[in-house]
């Protein structure tokens, strides 16, 4: 059977992403921080950009750059802000509320265990000790101590660490010689591909921007979701929970783990003296889960998904496979690569049926 020279082209293109994903799936662990840096590159090179322009040659770049990413940065740190107003207000109601909890948990179990023939009690007394010691611990005894477990941590630590160094440092070199990393690898394409390259290129860079305004239109809609409905339930920290819970979906499962795990906390310690521990799960239950069902089937695979031209079952697949494939990092780059994926197929359906090949079927 002879191929089209088109059909070749595809079939070369199907390959070449074939080996980028295995690439992905084999190096992922160390990829992680460049994969991070390479995404905000893209979504804050016009940025830079703009900057660039206004200050028409008088601004340096490498100003431009820095101004941008400092910006950023300050962005991302206000966000892990909105946690030190819950920490203040919950720590003190938490050294209140620990021992009596800790007494009825022992109060609710102890018989439960008994009828199953387990004579097993929990030492309130040493647990709370414990949790007290650290809970009362002050700033600077919590900051030792935080120093001290990151020293006996071992790589978990020392990965973390270096990723938070490193991925600044490499979205610094990103954004400065970006256009000149996309000039050299267009550079390696052949001149007879040249039209066909940036057409793509244009393509998928016009369905990734899709897929950012999108996203960001989730994370104001959920953050405006979280807040209210957390209010309506009549929390003191809607707000601040409800504004960092949505903003950090931007990064999957963690972002709204961490604004579960808040949201729990605040409503045990502030409805334990009135309505009780039930009235916490239940506030969690019903924003919370409600609030997944309309991120994961409706916000998501309407907002971004029809954006960027994927069917909402497929948006479901791409997050669950690429998480499965490449873990952490393939959750964070299943729909952007899904979306250039996409752009790919497209082309190669559109040779395939104006081929010889499908004609004479």
């Amino acid at each position: 059977m002879q191929f089209t020279s088109t059909q070749k082209r595809s079939f070369a293109w199907l390959a070449l992403i074939l080996a980028v994903v295995l690439m992905l799936w084999l190096l992922a662990p160390v990829l992680t921080p460049f994969v991070v840096a390479a995404i905000l590159a893209y979504a804050l090179t016009p940025v830079v950009n703009r900057l660039d322009n206004l200050g028409r040659g008088r601004l340096p770049r490498v100003l431009a750059v820095v101004l941008v990413e400092l910006f950023f940065l300050a962005l991302l740190l206000s966000i892990g802000l909105l946690i030190v107003p819950i920490l203040v207000k919950q720590l003190p109601l938490l050294r209140e509320q620990v021992p009596p909890l800790l007494n009825h948990f022992n109060d609710f179990l102890s018989p439960k265990l008994a009828a199953l023939g387990l004579n097993v009690s929990l030492d309130v007394a040493s647990v709370r000790a414990f949790l007290m010691e650290h809970l009362s611990a002050n700033l600077e005894e919590g900051v030792g101590k935080l120093l001290a477990s990151a020293k006996m941590g071992g790589s978990v630590a020392l990965s973390v660490l270096g990723n938070a160094v490193l991925i600044p440092v490499a979205l610094f070199y990103l954004l400065m010689d970006w256009q000149r990393f996309v000039t050299m690898f267009l550079t390696l394409v052949p001149p007879r591909l040249r039209l066909s390259v940036d057409s793509f290129t244009q393509e998928a860079d016009g369905v990734l921007g899709q897929y950012l305004r999108g996203q960001l239109l989730v994370m104001l809609v959920l953050a405006v979701y979280y807040s209210i409905g957390l209010t309506l339930f009549g929390l003191n920290l809607a707000l601040p929970i409800g504004v960092f819970t949505g903003l950090a979906i931007a990064i999957p499962y963690v972002g709204f783990g961490l604004g579960l795990i808040l949201a729990l906390l605040a409503g045990f310690l502030e409805f334990a003296a009135t309505a009780g521990h039930v009235s916490a799960v239940l506030m969690v239950a019903v924003v919370f889960g409600l609030g997944q069902v309309i991120e994961s089937f409706f916000l998501t695979p309407r907002l971004v998904g029809e954006r960027i031209g994927l069917h909402p079952l497929a948006v479901i697949f791409a997050l669950l496979a690429f998480g499965q494939l490449l873990g952490f990092v393939g959750v964070l780059i299943a729909l952007p690569l899904s979306a250039v994926l996409l752009v790919a197929i497209r082309r190669m359906r559109s040779a395939y049926l104006s081929s010889t090949l499908y004609r004479e079927s």
